[in-house]
């Protein structure tokens, strides 16, 4: 296996404001552009090519990436002009595949932070002999996912979407986002119109006798879909939890990228990253958070688990938890922000303004 196909064309719409002028995958996680890690490890699993499969904000990826070589790839764009879903993506990028009708194709979800072994996925989906193979991994709680039973053997039964009581989780097991496609299962898909993989393909490809395989890997993963796991992934990037070739430095509990002003009494801690042209004031204290590039944290500011934005300004001993400050916004002095607010880009919180608790 020597290609790929990387699905980056979602609008990220739980992920907004994070989403309104920087596509998913660009968001920066552990200082660069989320996709960097996906590709890098593709490469590193000796993936060659890849076709990137583009929507929403598509101009920005070529600008950044170019021809994939100062990754090792060749690196190809294929654009939607109208949103094709999984499946209609997949079939629309069929025209920049090389392998030939047996031969694997790696795909990928654009949004998913995994640890998955991908060659040992190509080697289950070479040695089971199926047109399918799909990472599959293990969640407490499989609700929210669409469930994937197997056999003894790891061949797929069936495709349960999203269960609503007890009797319908029949398996804690869920499709994890990363699949091998045999090429002529990819030629097969309707063009020109949208298909979920999920919903329409794999389904009619089980109805029809086709064999799906299934490969548990319950190494680490991460839905990255929500500004809280988006965080979250970035700082376990950073800690070495999630494995990536591309961390630009060492792994610990924090990483400050060159460019980056931090002061020398500030305290950054679980798996923080403050990034480029980035100042961190005096007695700040930082925990499990990403600071974007060129924004500002005045001095006395506490934030935990929390994502500042490009070009944003949180104000002197303004306190945030489990909080997203959109690019170019500005948080006053003095404010107390909490779980799940999100501040939209380029807007401003004036001094004192809002807090959950006593000034006192």
């Amino acid at each position: 296996m020597t290609e790929a196909i990387l699905l980056v064309g979602g609008k990220g719409t739980r992920l907004r404001p994070l989403t309104v002028h920087t596509p998913k995958p660009m968001v920066p996680a552990a200082g660069v552009p989320f996709l960097t890690h996906q590709l890098a490890r593709a490469r590193a699993a000796g993936v060659e090519h890849i076709v990137l499969a583009t929507s929403y904000l598509a101009e920005v990826f070529e600008p950044y990436f170019g021809d994939g070589s100062s990754l090792g790839l060749h690196i190809e764009y294929v654009t939607e002009e109208e949103p094709l879903g999984t499946g209609g993506a997949i079939r629309n990028v069929a025209s920049r595949l090389r392998s030939s009708p047996d031969e694997p194709v790696l795909i990928f979800n654009g949004d998913i932070l995994t640890g998955l072994d991908i060659p040992a996925l190509v080697a289950t989906h070479r040695s089971s002999g199926a047109d399918v193979s799909l990472h599959l991994t293990r969640v407490p709680d499989p609700r929210a996912y669409g469930l994937v039973p197997t056999d003894d053997s790891g061949r797929v039964q069936a495709f349960l979407e999203k269960p609503q009581t007890p009797e319908e989780i029949v398996t804690d097991q869920i499709n994890a986002g990363a699949y091998v496609f045999r090429r002529s299962v990819i030629d097969s898909i309707p063009a020109g119109r949208p298909v979920s993989v999920e919903r329409e393909t794999f389904p009619d490809l089980l109805a029809s006798g086709a064999h799906l395989q299934g490969m548990v890997d319950s190494t680490y993963w991460l839905d990255l879909g929500t500004p809280q796991a988006f965080v979250r992934g970035s700082a376990d990037l950073v800690l070495g939890r999630a494995p990536s070739p591309a961390v630009p430095g060492r792994c610990g509990d924090r990483l400050v990228l060159p460019t980056a002003s931090v002061a020398s009494d500030a305290k950054l801690t679980g798996g923080t990253v403050v990034g480029s042209g980035a100042t961190v004031g005096e007695g700040a204290r930082i925990s499990g958070s990403a600071i974007l590039a060129d924004a500002v944290v005045e001095p006395g500011a506490v934030i935990t688990d929390s994502l500042v934005g490009a070009r944003a300004r949180v104000g002197a001993r303004s306190i945030l938890t489990g909080v997203v400050v959109g690019d170019g916004a500005t948080v006053g002095p003095d404010n107390e922000l909490r779980e799940g607010a999100r501040i939209w880009c380029d807007a401003r919180i004036p001094q004192a303004s809002l807090r959950f608790s006593s000034d006192q």
